[in-house]
């Protein structure tokens, strides 16, 4: 009886931690451009799907570059759940081209795989979990 109690403890801990995993809400680094710079998002809740904002702004050295002009705006717009950590149906703005295009995010570990396309040209990074 004790060794049925511990294995269902331990499927509920491993249940509980993949869970954990699988939420995409907090704090992202993208990718870094050409000069080594990249954008710290926040990601959480809008309604019933998903929303992020730009919080921060860092320059290849890890300094925040507080005067970047787009902090606050929101960066990622009504991911809709499509699956098993998989969003999509939201929008993606593209600072570096100012342009919108149609998104969607699949949560792999500490790993947020975005991607937005415009018709059939996609293009997308692997954003990494800020600390």
């Amino acid at each position: 009886m004790k060794l049925k109690t511990a294995v269902a403890a331990l499927i509920a801990a491993l249940t509980s931690a993949a869970a954990a995993t699988a939420d995409p809400t907090g704090l992202w680094k993208t990718e870094a451009n050409d000069e080594g710079s990249y954008l710290v998002v926040d990601i959480g809740p809008c309604a019933d799907r998903l929303c992020g904002v730009i919080v921060d702004a860092r320059d290849k050295a890890g300094i925040s570059r507080e005067s970047y002009e787009n902090l606050g705006r929101q960066i990622i717009t009504d991911m809709a759940p499509d699956g098993a950590n998989k969003w999509d149906d939201g929008e993606i703005w593209a600072p570096d081209e100012d342009k919108t295009y149609s998104a969607s995010m699949e949560l792999n570990g500490d790993v947020l795989e975005v991607e937005g396309c415009l018709l059939v040209f996609c293009r997308g990074q692997n954003w990494t979990r800020a600390e």
